[in-house]
């Protein structure tokens, strides 16, 4: 069996749209990977897909890596998982998160099954333009930021304000967590 699955986001291009073929025995990792390269993401982010009932509220999850298991589902893992042990009937419905942190997705419809098989899968339809990944407002995207030289992204008037010679460093130097007390 072949299905035909349809992606799209409710934010960014509003033309924006995904269309792939899949052989019925490929997994949701193979998906998970023509989605990625689809839109031009890294795979660096810990994505999950979740079946949804009508109102799009999130049933069994299928995640990345193996995770603690939710006592309502199975804890089903990507490259463990084929598309026909779960996708069962034209119109089901499924998100992708593609940005955990703020619970960003693409949502997902099996429009098609039809006859005959194919290899892996495949995006035989893409428009418009994906939205970023991951969000700008995002509080850890600045982790590392070399911004005025600094490692740490302070604003101007902070800055100005800071005097390490204020910093009281008595009790400090004695610290180790050489003997893992703090855990």
């Amino acid at each position: 069996m072949i299905y035909k699955l349809t992606f799209s986001c409710e934010e960014g291009d509003p033309n924006f749209r995904r269309v792939f073929e899949a052989d019925a025995d490929a997994t949701f990792l193979d998906l998970h990977n023509a989605i990625l390269k689809s839109v031009d993401y890294p795979d660096d982010q810990m994505t999950s897909f979740y079946l949804c009932n009508d109102e799009w509220e999130k049933g069994q999850e299928i995640t990345l890596v193996e995770m603690d298991s939710n006592f309502e589902y199975d804890n089903m893992v990507m490259n463990e998982t084929k598309l026909s042990d779960l996708l069962e009937e034209q119109g089901q419905r499924l998100i992708y998160v593609f940005d955990p942190m703020f619970e960003r997705y693409f949502f997902g419809s099996l429009k098609e099954i039809k006859a005959g098989s194919m290899n892996g899968v495949e995006c035989v339809e893409s428009k418009g333009k994906a939205p970023k990944q991951l969000k700008s407002d995002d509080p850890l995207s600045n982790i590392g930021s070399t911004k005025g030289g600094d490692n740490l992204d302070f604003d101007d008037e902070f800055r100005d304000e800071l005097d390490l010679g204020d910093i009281d460093m008595e009790g400090f130097q004695d610290l180790s967590f050489d003997d893992g007390s703090m855990f």
